[in-house]
């Protein structure tokens, strides 16, 4: 499992026979944090630099719960972003992971980009972030500001709330984007191609993710349920891979456990007659053979623990580390 992002030094160090004739010339890379308040849109981004789908997005904050690598080639840059949970204030044990995941990712990486919501401006969760970069993140290191969303408002306001936020910290550059429909993505791709260090690429250029094929495609029905679910439920839950097992014709099936927090949630998940968990099992199934490029064969049970959120074997799964948790 994923819990710290390695130095250049650590990370895997496999080359392809292209990426080895590339290495003889000047080639970059290096890791980049996106770091921002929920519902930000850096799944979207993420989404939006690799070219596919890595990590779930959802109209519903708190969605990304680990730090997801994607793994983006602009050039002879090789870009490996880290999509880490929203940044806010922690109630529960869950949260506090999450929250020290997304710092100890950001102040690993060699660039950080701060994505703020053209619409909501300097809220006051944007400022708690701002200030607490001043402690967490180590002197040098750049911080660039990403507007994001800015099809909600006018020019003008883009311009003051710029001019705002660059009073409020130090960034090294700051672009207007939309992650949602790639407006100005392309200009902060490679800007960020260009300032990472010169070195050899991590991975091979075809590859763009750096998580178990379980936890991707458990995370896949995760975003299912809470797109199809509503409140607080969602945060009630979480899904494992319990099984996977390659056919000999090709096919794979993934047997899969959604652990809920009470009976009343599993009623719920479970819907009149199975019919929520069967629709559920149904867009998950397609979403996963369509990112493996094979058929899958999907089955879900739905299984109540009640305290499955102070269990480490649960935060082992998710990629974070149960300590982090701790008050």
């Amino acid at each position: 499992m994923l819990r710290e992002l390695p130095s250049r030094q650590s990370a895997p160090f496999r080359l392809s026979a292209s990426s080895m004739e590339n290495a003889r010339t000047t080639t970059r890379a290096g890791f980049v944090a996106l770091i921002g308040e929920p519902n930000a849109g850096k799944s979207t981004l993420l989404n939006r630099m690799v070219g596919a789908k890595v990590s779930i997005v959802t109209h519903k904050v708190q969605t990304t719960r680990t730090r997801i690598r994607g793994i983006a080639m602009a050039g002879d840059a090789q870009i490996v972003f880290v999509d880490t949970p929203g940044l806010f204030r922690p109630r529960r044990r869950l949260d506090r992971a999450m929250v020290k995941a997304a710092w100890g990712g950001a102040a690993d990486a060699d660039v950080i980009v701060l994505l703020v919501e053209a619409h909501r401006g300097l809220t006051e969760g944007v400022q708690a972030i701002i200030d607490r970069m001043r402690d967490q993140i180590p002197q040098g290191q750049p911080v660039a500001l990403a507007i994001n969303k800015i099809d909600r408002v006018k020019a003008e306001v883009l311009l003051a709330l710029a001019q705002k936020l660059n009073e409020a910290f130090s960034f090294v550059e700051t672009f207007m984007i939309s992650a949602e429909k790639g407006h100005g993505v392309e200009k902060l791709r490679n800007w960020l191609a260009e300032v990472l260090p010169t070195g050899p690429w991590f991975y091979p250029e075809d590859q763009i993710a750096d998580l178990p094929l379980r936890m991707i495609a458990a995370e896949m029905t995760r975003e299912k349920l809470t797109l199809r679910l509503h409140e607080e439920l969602p945060y009630q839950l979480t899904v494992e891979t319990e099984k996977w097992e390659d056919k000999p014709d090709g096919s794979a099936r993934i047997d899969q456990v959604v652990y809920v927090a009470r009976d009343g949630h599993k009623g719920i998940v479970l819907g009149n007659g199975g019919e929520t968990i069967k629709a559920v099992g149904q867009a998950a199934r397609a979403e996963i053979a369509a990112f493996l490029d094979r058929t899958v064969h999907l089955f879900l049970q739905v299984k109540v623990r009640p305290n499955w959120q102070e269990e480490k074997e649960r935060y082992s799964e998710m990629g974070l580390d149960f300590k982090d948790g701790d008050t």
